[in-house]
């Protein structure tokens, strides 16, 4: 005889409160007001507590993100861009460039007639804005809680928290990084293929001012981006092989200036500082399922992807917004919220933008990391073949801004 199913204590668990997590409590608020949804998000971080904003002072040290002018766009239908943006830096200009050839491609906002490609924004400044956005929603936090065991029942999911609580989910979302061990729990294998790189992540100041310009350099041994910064810095994401950052982490800070600038050139100017350095281990990571029934994936949990190309984000955000847009079609029609026809409908929705976002980013990686006769010359064709052709550039440019579905 089948087990009734435990009553639902929530519609909707969000596991991770961090920015994806957050961007979709946020998304969710028309629909927790119209429906009723209750909704819960489980975040094993303490949250820290946010200072007014006229108290926020971004640290040199400050992590930040690239934000495509698309996702600034679903920013602005969230409500959060014009507190966002007051830490926004406006990248206008794309500069990518192969090191020793003389191949170059640039890409200008003029180009597609917007004010900017994209933006840079401490990630903390991100979570603040979204934070206090989420503060006003009726919701439920358990905080600092980790899942502890997560199993299917007939109506969605049952969780249960390190905190002692047992919750039960019509529809729980995985935003946790997929770090947490979940998917492994639930039998959903992940696909992963090491780059054998690891990034060196650092904020430095430059001698010059950077007129919002963002640069993706690639190097023998890897490469490089530098996004612009608020005053006279750039967020550097610098790739070595597996290894041979720590030699780099471990010079001192002007040693280590003098490589990056023999690394890099003078394009950008002087390399003047270097703020606290990083470093993270590369891989391409993508879950095989990204939906069951009562259940979705979302972020680095379905995909992580290089940081150089500044895709992965973003790729997220759009996520984030076409399951909310498929759960208000679902509660509209009165379909149960973890509907599986529902949810796969979300799914291969995203399935032509995810892969065409990860095949972009992982052939532009292996492409400029291929040693092979002839290759450097024609990619430095190619380069700049591509700033001749204005419409190829063109398009270039909106895949960029993530306005290229």
């Amino acid at each position: 005889m089948e087990t009734p199913a435990q009553p639902l204590t929530h519609d909707i668990v969000i596991v991770g409160g961090g920015l994806v997590g957050a961007s979709l409590g946020c998304a969710l608020a028309p629909l927790i007001e119209r429906h009723g949804l209750r909704v819960a998000i489980i975040e094993a971080a303490p949250l820290p507590a946010a200072p007014q904003p006229a108290e926020w002072q971004p640290s040199f040290d400050a992590r930040a993100s690239a934000i495509a002018e698309g996702s600034a766009e679903r920013f602005r239908r969230l409500g959060v861009w014009q507190a966002m943006r007051r830490e926004a830096e406006p990248i206008r200009h794309i500069h990518i460039s192969e090191r020793g050839r003389l191949g170059v491609t640039r890409l200008d906002a003029d180009d597609v007639n917007v004010q900017a490609l994209g933006h840079v924004i401490p990630n903390a400044w991100m979570g603040q804005v979204l934070h206090r956005k989420l503060a006003g929603l009726t919701l439920d936090w358990h905080c600092p809680a980790r899942v502890e065991r997560i199993a299917p029942t007939p109506a969605g999911h049952r969780l249960a928290l390190s905190d002692g609580s047992t919750l039960t989910a019509g529809l729980t979302v995985l935003a946790d990084g997929g770090r947490s061990g979940l998917k492994e729990q639930l039998g959903i294998p992940s696909r992963a293929a090491d780059y054998d790189q690891t990034a060196l992540i650092a904020n430095v100041a430059i001698s010059e001012p950077h007129r919002g310009i963002a640069y993706e350099r690639f190097t023998a041994e890897g490469p490089m981006a530098l996004l612009p910064l608020p005053g006279n810095a750039m967020e550097l994401v610098w790739t070595h092989p597996a290894g041979e950052e720590k030699a780099r982490m471990a010079l001192a800070d002007g040693d280590f200036l003098a490589a990056l600038q023999r690394a890099f050139g003078d394009r950008a100017g002087r390399f003047t500082r270097v703020g606290q350095r990083y470093a993270y281990p590369l891989s391409l990571v993508t879950a095989e399922e990204t939906v069951r029934p009562g259940l979705a994936v979302l972020g680095n949990a379905a995909h992580a992807l290089h940081p150089v190309a500044g895709q992965g984000f973003n790729l997220a955000l759009r996520g984030v917004v076409d399951l909310v847009e498929t759960l208000a079609d679902s509660l509209a029609a009165g379909t149960a919220i973890g509907d599986m026809a529902t949810l796969g409908a979300f799914d291969r929705k995203r399935a032509r933008d995810r892969r065409g976002v990860v095949r972009f980013s992982d052939g532009l990686i292996r492409l400029f990391g291929a040693r092979f006769p002839l290759l450097p010359q024609v990619r430095a064709a190619g380069l700049a073949g591509l700033n001749l052709a204005g419409p190829l550039r063109r398009d270039l440019a909106r895949r960029a801004m993530g306005l290229e579905r």
